[in-house]
């Protein structure tokens, strides 16, 4: 008697009008509306990741300031034209001088 009765109960909860629309608009909410919970999720994922793309970028620009600043002196500008492009004043000559070791992980 108290099986049919606990069943009765949930049938007579589930029956109701309001629990089931109330169960309907949850289902819908998180499963098939636009802004619904799954879709959340997934931007909140895009976010992060859009975030730490940020993070990055605003340190390759901090970067980039500094280097810019730094080729204001010339001094520092042709240093590294000298280092990175191998330039050379008017009447001066470059040695390239490389290490041995340097010539066998070339040659390997």
């Amino acid at each position: 008697m108290s099986k049919n009765k606990s069943t009765k109960t949930w049938f007579s909860l589930l029956s109701n009008r309001y629990v089931l629309l109330s169960i309907a608009f949850v289902v819908w909410m998180v499963f098939f509306d636009t802004n619904s919970w799954l879709i959340h999720r997934e931007l909140d994922q895009e976010i992060e990741v859009l975030q730490q793309r940020k993070g990055q970028f605003e340190q390759d620009i901090k970067k980039d300031k500094d280097f810019v600043s730094r080729m204001q002196d010339t001094f520092e500008m042709e240093r590294y034209a000298r280092s990175q492009y191998y330039l050379k004043k008017e009447n001066e000559t470059i040695f390239l001088i490389e290490s041995q070791d340097s010539t066998q992980n070339n040659s390997k």
